[in-house]
C-alpha cells in the first residue's frame, strides 16, 4: 500500500508546486536512470513493474487528481457514449486485410479481420490481401464506405453524438491533462529528436554524472546481416551467437546498445565498428555514443508512447486535449508544433521510435475529423521536406511518415479541402519536379541515362499521393476548386512538357549502336502517370468549363514545347490529281520520340469535348486557325510509323532497347495512354482533313508515297521486303482508323461495350481463365467490376477438374463480332486468333470468310472519317496492290498485304451497304462500289476486275473465301443501289450456290475421312496395347484416367489349370490350390531386351522407393527406436512408424540399372542444386522412364511352384495336429538353441548339448519327417541385388548407417513387406475398391516382387539369426523354452508377426551338413497352423481391446453365438472378471475388427503362393459378411472363426490362460496403458473449413509459443494433425540431429516420419516436405468462384474448399507419393536459387 500512497502523495506534491512541470521533470530525472539502462540486465517483467509503480502510477494519480481507478470510473460514468466508433487497429506487416468491391469508396479502404467477420461485407464481393504494414482499419469511417461503414462492434447505434463529449469533461481534469500532456509530449519529442551532442535539461540532469556511456549501433538498409555480424565480432570481440542476437535486434528495433563502458572505451568501439564496416560498402555503419542517463530517458520516452495511447483511449475528451497539445504552435523553435517536430525528424529516427510515433498519430489525430484536417494541412505544408527526407533515407516506405498520406489524401472531403486550401496538387507536382530536376537536359526535357534506380523508385512513390488525391472527383465544382484544380493541371502540364519528345532516337546506319540507351525509366514514369492522366481527364469531363479551360491550357502547353514538329519549309506532293501542301519529314532520317504525353492528353480531351457536347464552345477558347490538325497529328503518326518500321526490322542496328519500347507502347500496361491515344489523334485529324490529303500524309510518313506513285523501284530484295512490310502496316493503320470506333465520344458506345469487345476478342484467341482475362485488360478499378457484368453475357464458364482452372468460352452468337485486325492484338495473338476462328468455323460449318464486323456509327464530329474509304487515293492504293497480286510479281506483294486490302474493301462495302439501307441511293454520297468498278475499267484494271481475276489464282487460294464474300457484297450493294428487287432473294440464291459448293466439299471430305479412319484404325490396333501398359504404369501422372477394367492376370491362368476351379481357390493349408502366375517374359526399359525371370539367370530388378511412413499410425506423436521395447522384431500395435516400399513397376536388368545409376551419379553431381532433387548420398535416382523418385531396386524372384499331393497331405494331417505341431516346433527350437549356445560356448557345453540330443533326438529331427526339399539356388547377381535392397530397407527404416551384418536386416525386410500390404489394404478400403483386381499392374507387380524378395531374405542371412528371430516371435503365441519378457498380445501388431513367422519358419529345417527347406506339404501345414494361431491371438486382442465398449450382448442364437459366449466366459475367468458392466460382447465387433487382418493375409498369401483368389473378392459389391466368408475359405479358416477355439480346445485353453495372464493385460484393463482399438481408425487429412477467411481468422489469433513480439509470423497448418506452427521464424528453430531446423521440419520429423503436408495460411499455398532439405510448393485446395487457385492471395477473391482437390492430396499421402511429387516439381522448376526448406 505504501507504493500507492506514495503515488497519490507525489501527485499532491506536484499539484502544489509553484512550477508543476519542473517538479515532475526533476522526479523523472531522478527516477528514470534508476530503472532503465542499469549495469546488469533486469529480469523480464521486473523493469516494467518498476515503471508502472514508480513512474506511470504517480503520473496517472496527478492526471485524475486521485487514485486512477476511482477517477477512471467517474470518467466512464460521465461519458458512456465515448466507446470508440472507429476501429483504428494498426496493421502489422503481412496481416490479412479485407476490402469490399461493392461498398469501398476506393481500394485503399480496408477492414481488419475482426471487423470484417462482424460486418455486412462478409456476404459481398470482397477482396483479401496481405498488408504491407503501417495502415489502419477503416471500420467506422463514414467516408470510406458506401454502405455498412461500421461492424457490429463499432456501430454507434443510438449513442450521443461525439461532439457533445467535450462539454461533459470535468474542467479540472481537462486542465491537468493539458499540463501533463504538454509536459510529457514535449519531453518525448525532445528525447526522440536527440542529436548526439545535445545536453539534458537542468531538471533532468543526474545529480552525479558518472562516466557510463553506451555505444549504440543503428540499423541501415545498405549493410547485410552477415556484414554486421562480422563487424560486431571484430569490433567488440563478441562471439557469433551474441553478434547474431544483436543484429536481429538492430534489424527489428532499429538500434541497439552494443557496448557499455567509459566514454573512452565506447569511442574505441565506435571507431572499430566504423573501420570494419567500411570494407565492402563505402559507407560505415551509423554509431552514436550516448550517456546512460540519456539512453534511459529515450527508452522511457518510447514507453510513454504506449501510455499516451492507453490514456487517450479512455475518453474522447482526453483525446481532444492531446490533439490540441500536439498541434499547438510552440513559443520557440520556429513556431513548429510538437507533431511537426516529430514528423520532420522522422527520417532520422530509428525503426522502434518511428513505429511509436506513427501509432500515436493513428490513435489520436487520425481518429477525429477536425484534427485529421489540421494534421493533413500540416502534413501538406511540410510535404516537400518530408519527401526529400524520405528519398535520402534508406528505410522502406512502410516505416516512413510519408506512408501516412494514404490515410489523409484518400478521404474525399479532405482531399477537396486540401486542393482548395492547401493547393495540394501543385505541392505534390512541384515536389516531384524538384526531385527530378537533375534529370533535365539542355532542351529542358528528361534524360535518364545513368540514373539511380533506388532513388528513382522513391520519387515515383510520390505519384501515388497524386492518385489518392484524384480518387473521387467532385460532384459540385466551386470557383475556388476550379481555380486550384486548373492551377494544379497547368503545373502538371509543365511536368509533361519535360516528357514530350524526351529520349529521341535516330535510326542507326552502318554500324550497331554501341551502348543501349536507357529506356526503362521513361516507361516506368509513363506507367505511373497512366492512371493519373486518366483521372485528370475524368475530373475535367465532370465540368464543362473546366474541360474547355483544360483543353485551352493543354493546347497552349503543346504549342510551347521545344520539340516543335518541323524544321523545314512546306512542299507540295501530287497524287491522283490531289495536291498536299506539307512539310517534309522522314522517320528514317530525323530524330523521333515515342513519348508524347501532351499530344495524347489533347486527343483525350478533344474526344471528351465531343462526348459532352462542349465542342460547340471550343472556338471561344481556342482560335480555330491555331488548331492545325495536320500538324497536331504528325507526331502521333511518326510514332505509329516508328513502330511499323521497327516491326519491319528497319531499326535492327538500334538494339533491343527500341524493340522493348515499341513493345510497351502497344502493350496492355501502357497502350491506353500511348498507342490508343495516337490512334485517336489520327482519327481526329482524319475527321477534320480532306480524306485524300490525309491518306497522302500517311503515305508520305510511311515513305511509300513514291512507290504508289510509280516513281520508285528497287532490285534489292531487302528493300523490297521492307516496303512490303510497311505497306502491310500502312493498310493495317487505315483499317484501325476506320474500324476502331469503340471509344465513348468517337461513337455512341458505353464503357461496358468497350470492355465487352475486348473480352470477345481475347476469348477469340482461346478459352481463358478469369485471371488471364483480368491481366489482359488495362488494370483500372472499374474494369474488373464491368468485366463481371460483361463476361456472363458473352461467355460460358467451364468448371475445372481436379487440376487446371476454370475457363470461359465465347458464346457462338458473339463470333460475328470478331475482327481479325483488332488493334489490341499483338502479332502472335493475331495469328493465333485467326487460326482458332478458322478452325471453329470449319467445325461448325459456318461461313469461313473472316469478314469485317459491322461497326457502330461514328458520332457526328467523326462521321467524315468514312470518306477515307471512297476517296481517289484509297482506290488508287488498293488497285496498285491488287494489280501486283494479279500480275503475280512475287516479290512485290505478300499474302498479309492482300488480306488487309480485302479487309478494307469489305469495310468499304459494309459502310456503303449500311448507308444505303438507312437512306435512299440519291442522298448517299459514299460511292466506293461505283469507283471500284469504274476507275481504270477502260483498260480492264478496275478494282472490281482485279477481284474477279484473283478468284482463280492458285497463289491466293487461302483468301478465296474472303474474295467470294467481297464479290457477294458488291452484288448486294448493286441491288440496293438499283432497288432491282428484294435483296433477300439474292441472298437465298446465293446461299444455294454456296450450299452446292459445300455439298461437293462434304463428299470430298467424307472420302478423305474414311481413308484416314482406316489408316488410323490400323495404327491404333498396334498402339492400344502399348498405351494401356503405359497408362497403367504411370499412376500419378494419369490420376484422372478411369481405372483400367482388366482384372489381375491370375484369372485367365486359373482356367487353364486342369483342376476344378473352386478347389483351387485356397491359398493356405493342405487344400492349397495350384500356383498359376509366375512372371512372364519381361523387357528391360533400358536395353529393350526381353528375358525370363529365373533363379539362375542374370537378375531383373524393379525400381523402388523405400520411405518411412506414418500413414497408418494410431499414435501420431510417437517415434520408434531400436533402443526401446521389442522393435523392430515386434511392430507395436499402434503402427507408430512403418517402412513402406513402393514401385513404379518398371523393369531393368540389374547390370543395366547399375550402369544407369553410375551415369546419373556422375552427371547429377555437376548440376546446379541437384541435391535438392535427388539425394545421391542415399542412393536416389529418377526412374529412367516415368521420372519417379527411387532409392533402391527389388530383384524379381521366381515364384516356387508348389504341387501338393492331396492324398499324402490327408494322411499327414491325421498325425500332425496343432498340438503335435506345437510340440515338434518347440523341441526343434530347444534342440537348435543348444547348437546356438554350443557355437558360442566352450567344448563342455557342446558335449552337454550332444547328450541332450540323444535324449530328445527323435523329437528334434521329427520336424523333417513331414517332408523336406532342397532350397532354391540363386545366381550371384540376384543374391547381390537381394543384399542391395535389404540394406536400403534396413538403413531407411531404422535411420541407421548401412550395416549388412545387423541381425535386423531380414526383420526389416519382413516388416516393410507387412507394412506395404497394410497400406495398400487401407487405401483400397478408403476408396471403396475391391481387394483383388483393382490394383494396377505396376502396383501388383511391385507388391508381388516385394513379398518374394522378403521370402528370399532367409536364404542370404545367417540361419541361426533367423531361427532365433523365429523363436522370439513364436514366444508371443506359444511357450518357447528360455524366451523371457515377450510382449503381451495387446502390444503387438499381429499381421507383422504373421509375415515374420511365415517367412522365417523354413529356417528351422536347416541341418548342419545339408541345406534343407520344408516340402510343399510341410509348408502348407506350417502356414495353416501359424495363421490359425495368429488369428486366434488377434481375435483375443480385439476382444480385450473392446472391453470397455459397453455393448450389452444380445441373446444371439446359433453356433457362432454359442462358441463366442463360451470363449467369453473363459476369458472372463482368466482376467479376474475385470470387465464390469459388460454382460457379453457382440460377435459383430470381433468380426469387424478381424476383417482388415484377413484382407492383408489374403493379399500376402496370394503374392506368396500365387494361388488365385475367389472371383467374388474382385468385385466391390461384396458386403463385409460375405467378404468374411470368402476370405476365410481362401485362407482355409472356418467361416465361423470362433469355431477355432472349439476345434483346438485342449491347446487353446492353456494358451488363453497364458495370453491373459500377462501383467500388461491387467494394466491395460485397469486403464493404465493405452489400448489400440480394432478395426484401426483410418487416418485422413484434417477437416478444413469451406470458407478460407475462417482459416485466416484462425491464423490472425495465432500466437507464437516462443516469442511475445508482434513481428510478422507465418502461421502454418499441419494437414496431418491440425497443429498450427510458426514457420520461417528464428524464434521457433530447434536442434534436430545437431542441426538448426525450422518448426515445420522438426514437426514433420515426428508427425510424418519426415514427410510433411503444410498449409501456409497467409500465402494460401501447400508446402510438401520430405526430409530436411527438400520441399516444394503445391497449389492449395481452395478455389475462387472462377475455379482458380490464388497463391500469395495475389488476386484476393473469396476462396472456397474444393473437396476433389483435397481428396487428391489425401490420395497422394495414402499412396506415399509426396516424395515423388516433390522430385517432379523440382525437376520442372529447375531451381536457380535454392530455398532452405529446413528453415521452414
Amino acid at each position: 500500500m505504501a507504493e500507492s500512497l506514495n503515488g497519490v502523495q507525489l501527485s499532491t506534491k506536484w499539484q502544489e508546486a509553484s512550477n508543476r512541470g519542473a517538479a515532475i521533470l526533476s522526479y523523472l530525472g531522478e527516477q528514470v536512470p534508476l530503472i532503465y539502462c542499469l549495469e546488469e540486465e533486469p529480469q523480464q517483467g521486473e523493469e516494467e513493474q518498476k515503471v508502472e509503480e514508480r513512474l506511470l502510477y504517480p503520473l496517472e494519480c496527478f492526471l485524475f487528481g486521485e487514485d486512477p481507478c476511482v477517477g477512471l470510473e467517474k470518467l466512464q460514468q460521465h461519458n458512456s457514449s465515448s466507446s470508440a466508433q472507429q476501429c483504428g487497429r494498426v496493421f502489422k506487416e503481412g496481416e490479412t486485410v479485407y476490402s469490399c468491391r461493392d461498398c469501398a469508396i476506393d481500394p485503399t479502404c480496408v477492414l481488419c479481420i475482426e471487423c470484417f467477420q462482424n460486418s455486412v461485407h462478409k456476404s459481398h464481393r470482397y477482396k483479401m490481401h496481405a498488408s504491407a504494414g503501417g495502415g489502419f482499419c477503416d471500420c467506422g469511417d463514414l467516408e470510406a464506405w458506401k454502405t455498412g461503414p461500421c461492424c457490429s462492434q463499432h456501430d454507434p447505434g443510438t449513442s450521443v453524438a461525439m461532439e457533445t463529449d467535450e462539454c461533459v469533461m470535468d474542467p479540472g481534469l481537462q486542465g491537468r491533462a493539458q499540463t501533463l500532456f504538454q509536459l510529457l509530449l514535449r519531453y518525448t519529442a525532445d528525447m526522440l529528436v536527440w542529436e548526439e551532442n545535445n545536453e539534458l535539461s537542468e531538471e533532468l540532469k543526474p545529480k552525479v554524472k558518472e562516466d557510463a556511456y553506451y555505444c549504440v549501433l543503428y540499423n541501415d538498409e545498405h549493410h547485410s546481416y552477415d556484414h554486421v555480424i562480422y563487424t560486431l565480432q571484430r569490433a567488440i570481440a563478441c562471439d557469433q551467437n551474441q553478434a547474431q542476437i544483436y543484429t536481429a535486434l538492430i534489424d527489428k528495433e532499429g538500434r541497439k546498445a552494443v557496448k557499455r563502458g567509459t566514454l573512452r572505451s565506447c569511442q574505441d568501439a565506435r571507431d572499430n565498428i566504423k573501420r570494419n564496416s567500411e570494407h565492402i560498402i563505402q559507407r560505415p555503419l551509423r554509431v552514436e555514443i550516448l550517456h546512460t542517463a540519456v539512453t534511459a530517458h529515450q527508452t522511457f520516452a518510447l514507453r510513454l508512447g504506449a501510455w499516451f495511447q492507453k490514456i487517450i483511449g479512455y475518453s474522447v475528451g482526453l483525446r481532444e486535449v492531446f490533439c490540441q497539445v500536439a498541434l499547438e504552435p510552440a513559443a520557440d523553435n520556429d513556431k513548429l508544433c510538437l507533431i511537426s517536430r516529430l514528423m520532420l525528424h522522422d527520417a532520422k529516427l530509428y525503426k522502434g521510435a518511428r513505429k511509436v510515433v506513427h501509432e500515436l498519430i493513428f490513435t489520436s489525430l487520425l481518429m477525429d475529423t477536425e484534427y485529421k484536417r489540421q494534421f493533413a494541412m500540416k502534413f501538406t505544408e511540410h510535404y516537400k521536406q518530408l519527401q526529400e527526407d524520405f528519398i535520402s533515407d534508406d528505410h522502406q516506405r512502410n516505416i516512413s511518415i510519408t506512408a501516412l498520406s494514404v490515410q489523409i489524401y484518400t478521404v474525399p472531403t479532405l482531399a477537396r479541402q486540401l486542393i482548395e486550401e492547401g493547393n495540394v496538387i501543385k505541392v505534390i507536382i512541384d515536389t516531384v519536379m524538384e526531385m527530378m530536376r537533375e534529370h533535365l537536359d539542355n532542351n529542358h526535357r528528361f534524360h535518364f541515362q545513368g540514373h539511380n534506380p533506388d532513388k528513382f523508385f522513391r520519387v515515383q512513390v510520390i505519384f501515388h499521393d497524386l492518385r489518392y488525391i484524384l480518387i473521387s472527383k467532385p460532384s459540385v465544382w466551386t470557383e475556388a476548386m476550379r481555380g486550384k484544380f486548373l492551377e494544379g493541371l497547368s503545373v502538371f502540364l509543365r511536368f509533361l512538357c519535360c516528357m514530350q519528345g524526351m529520349e529521341e532516337v535516330k535510326r542507326q546506319f552502318g554500324q550497331h549502336v554501341e551502348v543501349e540507351p536507357e529506356w526503362e525509366a521513361g516507361f516506368t514514369l509513363q506507367m505511373q502517370l497512366r492512371h493519373i492522366l486518366a483521372m485528370f481527364q475524368d475530373w475535367c469531363s465532370s465540368d464543362e468549363r473546366v474541360l474547355l479551360l483544360a483543353f485551352q491550357e493543354c493546347h497552349r502547353a503543346l504549342m510551347s514545347c521545344t520539340n516543335q514538329p518541323f524544321r523545314s519549309e512546306p512542299t507540295d506532293s501530287y497524287m491522283c490529281k490531289q495536291i498536299l501542301h506539307s512539310r517534309p519529314y522522314k522517320v528514317t532520317q530525323e530524330p523521333v520520340s515515342i513519348h508524347l504525353p501532351i499530344s495524347r492528353l489533347l486527343a483525350g480531351l478533344y474526344v471528351l469535348l465531343c462526348q459532352t457536347g462542349a465542342i460547340q464552345y471550343l472556338p471561344d477558347f481556342v482560335d480555330p486557325v491555331q488548331l492545325n490538325f495536320t500538324e497536331l497529328a504528325d507526331q502521333p503518326l511518326r510514332c505509329v510509323v516508328l513502330a511499323a518500321q521497327v516491326g519491319a526490322d528497319m531499326w535492327r542496328r538500334n538494339g533491343l532497347s527500341l524493340v522493348s519500347q515499341v513493345y510497351y507502347y502497344q502493350d496492355v500496361k501502357c497502350r491506353d495512354e500511348m498507342f490508343d491515344k495516337d490512334v485517336m489523334m489520327l482519327q481526329i485529324a482524319a475527321s477534320k482533313m480532306d480524306p485524300n490529303h490525309f491518306l497522302m500524309l500517311v503515305l508520305l510518313r510511311f515513305e511509300l508515297f513514291d512507290i504508289f506513285n510509280g516513281n520508285c523501284s528497287s532490285k534489292d530484295q531487302e528493300v523490297l521486303k521492307q516496303w512490303n512490310r510497311l505497306t502491310e502496316q500502312m493498310l493495317y493503320l487505315i483499317i484501325v482508323i476506320i474500324g476502331e470506333r469503340y471509344v465513348p465520344g468517337i461513337s455512341h458506345v458505353t464503357k461496358e461495350d468497350v470492355t465487352m469487345r475486348e473480352v470477345i476478342h481475347l476469348l477469340c484467341i482461346e478459352p481463358m481463365a478469369h485471371s488471364s482475362l483480368v491481366k489482359s485488360l488495362p488494370d483500372n478499378e472499374s474494369h474488373e467490376t464491368v468485366l463481371e457484368t460483361v463476361i456472363s453475357k458473352v461467355a460460358t464458364f467451364k468448371k475445372p477438374g481436379v487440376s487446371g482452372h476454370g475457363l470461359y468460352e465465347l458464346k457462338k452468337e458473339y463470333l460475328k463480332e470478331f475482327n481479325p485486325f483488332f488493334y489490341h492484338y499483338s502479332r502472335p495473338q493475331h495469328s493465333k486468333a485467326e487460326e482458332a476462328q478458322k478452325k471453329r468455323r470449319n467445325r461448325e460449318g459456318s461461313n469461313k470468310a473472316l469478314c469485317p464486323p459491322v461497326p457502330p456509327h461514328f458520332c457526328p464530329a467523326f462521321s467524315k472519317i468514312v470518306h477515307l474509304l471512297c476517296c481517289d487515293v484509297f482506290i488508287h492504293v488498293l488497285r496498285r496492290i491488287l494489280q501486283k497480286a494479279v500480275e503475280d510479281r512475287s516479290n512485290r506483294w505478300t499474302e498479309p498485304m492482300i488480306q488487309r486490302a480485302l479487309h478494307l474493301v469489305g469495310q468499304a462495302l459494309l459502310e456503303e451497304k449500311t448507308q444505303l439501307e438507312s437512306s435512299g441511293a440519291e442522298e448517299v454520297t459514299f460511292d466506293f462500289s461505283l469507283k471500284a468498278q469504274k476507275t481504270g475499267s477502260e483498260h480492264g484494271k478496275s478494282l472490281f476486275h482485279f477481284l474477279n481475276k484473283m478468284k482463280s489464282l492458285p497463289s491466293l487460294e487461302a483468301q478465296n473465301d474472303m474474295i467470294t464474300w467481297n464479290l457477294q457484297m458488291f452484288e448486294v450493294v448493286k441491288c440496293l443501289r438499283e432497288k432491282s428487287g428484294p435483296v433477300a432473294s439474292f441472298a437465298v440464291d446465293h446461299s444455294k450456290s454456296e450450299e452446292s459448293v459445300q455439298d461437293k466439299e462434304k463428299v470430298e471430305r467424307k472420302r478423305k475421312a474414311e481413308a484416314a479412319k482406316a489408316h488410323r484404325q490400323k495404327i491404333m490396333a498396334q498402339m492400344s496395347a502399348m498405351q494401356k501398359n503405359f497408362i497403367e504404369s504411370h499412376k500419378m501422372l494419369y490420376d484422372n484416367v478411369p481405372e483400367s477394367s482388366s482384372q489381375s492376370d491370375t484369372v485367365t491362368a486359373v482356367e487353364s489349370c486342369g483342376m476344378d476351379v473352386d478347389e483351387s481357390r485356397v491359398a493356405v493349408g493342405p487344400q492349397q490350390g495350384f500356383c498359376s502366375s509366375d512372371w512372364e517374359a519381361l523387357t528391360c526399359i533400358l536395353c529393350q531386351e526381353e528375358q525370363e525371370v529365373q533363379a539362375q539367370a542374370a537378375a531383373m530388378v524393379l525400381t523402388a522407393c523405400v520411405q518411412r511412413s506414418t500413414v497408418l499410425t494410431q499414435n501420431r506423436a510417437k517415434t520408434l527406436t531400436t533402443k526401446e521395447g521389442c522393435y523392430p522384431l515386434f511392430m507395436p500395435a499402434d503402427l507408430a512408424v512403418g517402412t513402406h516400399t513402393g514401385s513404379c513397376g518398371h523393369v531393368m536388368h540389374a547390370t543395366c540399372w547399375q550402369k544407369y545409376f553410375e551415369a546419373v551419379q556422375n552427371t547429377t553431381r555437376n548440376r546446379l542444386h541437384a541435391e535438392l532433387i535427388i539425394d545421391l548420398e542415399n542412393g536416389e535416382y529418377m526412374c529412367p522412364l516415368c521420372k519417379s523418385l527411387c532409392n533402391t531396386v527389388i530383384p524379381l524372384i521366381p515364384v516356387e511352384p508348389s504341387r501338393i499331393n492331396y492324398e499324402n497331405a490327408e494322411l499327414i494331417g491325421q498325425h500332425l495336429t496343432l498340438e503335435r505341431w506345437v510340440q515338434i516346433i518347440s523341441s526343434r527350437i530347444r534342440g537348435l538353441r543348444a547348437t546356438w549356445e554350443a557355437d558360442n560356448n566352450s567344448e563342455a557345453a557342446a558335449e552337454e548339448a550332444t547328450a541332450l540330443f540323444d535324449e530328445c533326438h527323435a523329437d528334434f529331427r521329427s520336424i523333417l519327417s513331414f517332408g523336406v526339399q532342397e532350397p532354391p539356388k540363386f545366381s550371384r547377381s540376384i543374391t547381390e541385388m537381394l543384399g542391395v535392397c535389404a540394406t536400403t530397407v534396413h538403413r531407411v527404416g531404422l535411420q541407421t548407417p548401412p550395416n549388412d551384418l545387423c541381425p535386423y536386416v531380414p526383420v526389416m525386410s519382413w516388416n516393410t513387406c507387412a507394412y506395404t500390404i497394410q497400406a495398400i489394404e487401407n487405401m483400397l478400403q478408403e476408396e471403396g475398391k475391391a481387394l483383388f483386381g483393382s490394383l494396377q499392374n505396376r502396383q501388383l507387380s511391385g507388391l508381388k516382387a516385394l513379398v518374394q524378395f522378403s521370402a528370399a531374405q532367409r536364404l542370404r542371412s545367417s540361419q541361426a539369426v533367423i531361427q532365433k528371430h523365429f523363436a522370439d516371435m513364436l514366444a508371443v503365441l506359444v511357450p518357447v523354452p528360455h524366451v523371457e519378457n515377450t510382449p503381451s498380445i495387446l502390444e503387438v501388431d499381429f499381421f507383422h508377426l504373421l509375415v515374420g513367422l511365415v517367412l522365417s519358419i523354413p529356417a528351422l529345417y536347416q541341418e548342419e551338413a545339408v541345406d534343407l527347406q520344408p516340402s510343399a506339404v510341410s509348408t502348407a501345414f506350417n502356414h495353416l497352423y501359424l495363421l490359425q494361431l495368429v488369428t486366434m491371438a488377434h481375435m483375443l486382442q480385439i476382444l480385450l481391446a473392446s472391453h470397455d465398449c459397453a455393448v450389452i450382448g444380445m441373446a444371439e442364437e446359433g453356433d457362432e453365438a454359442q462358441a463366442a459366449a463360451e470363449l467369453f466366459s473363459v476369458v472372463s475367468q482368466h482376467t479376474d472378471g475385470l470387465r464390469p458392466g459388460v454382460s457379453g460382447f457382440t460377435v459383430e465387433s470381433v468380426k469387424r475388427g478381424v476383417i482388415p487382418f484377413l484382407r492383408c493375409a489374403a493379399l500376402f498369401f496370394n503374392c506368396l503362393t500365387g494361388v488365385p483368389p475367389p472371383e467374388e473378392l474382385s468385385s466391390t459389391a461384396e458386403s463385409p459378411e460375405s467378404q468374411l466368408a470368402l476370405l476365410c475359405s481362401y485362407l482355409s479358416l472356418p467361416s465361423n472363426l470362433f469355431q477355432l477355439f472349439q476345434d483346438y480346445r485342449e491347446v487353446v485353453t492353456t494358451l488363453l490362460k497364458r495370453w491373459c495372464g500377462n501383467t500388461a493385460i491387467s494394466k491395460a484393463l485397469k486403464g493404465e496403458m493405452q489400448i489400440i482399438r480394432y478395426p484401426h481408425k483410418r487416418n485422413r487429412l484434417i477437416d478444413l473449413p469451406e470458407d478460407y477467411s475462417v482459416l485466416l481468422n484462425q491464423a490472425s489469433h495465432f500466437k507464437c509459443p516462443n516469442s511475445s513480439d508482434d513481428e510478422r509470423k507465418h502461421p502454418t497448418l499441419c494437414l496431418l494433425c491440425g497443429v498450427m506452427l510458426c514457420a520461417q521464424s528464428s524464434c521457433c528453430q530447434v536442434q534436430l540431429n545437431g542441426e538448426e531446423v525450422g518448426a515445420c521440419t522438426a514437426h514433420a520429423a515426428v508427425c510424418g516420419a519426415g514427410v510433411g503436408m503444410f498449409l501456409r495460411v497467409r500465402e494460401c499455398e501447400i508446402v510438401l516436405m520430405a526430409s530436411k532439405t527438400r520441399g516444394s510448393p503445391y497449389p492449395a485446395p481452395y478455389l475462387d468462384d472462377y475455379g482458380e487457385t490464388d497463391p500469395q492471395l495475389g488476386r484476393g477473391n473469396p476462396l472456397h474448399l474444393c473437396p476433389e482437390r483435397y481428396h487428391k492430396l489425401l490420395h497422394m499421402w495414402h499412396q506415399h507419393c509426396v516424395l515423388e511429387e516433390i522430385a517432379r516439381s523440382l525437376e520442372v522448376l529447375n531451381v536457380m536459387f535454392p530455398f532452405e526448406w529446413q528453415m521452414l
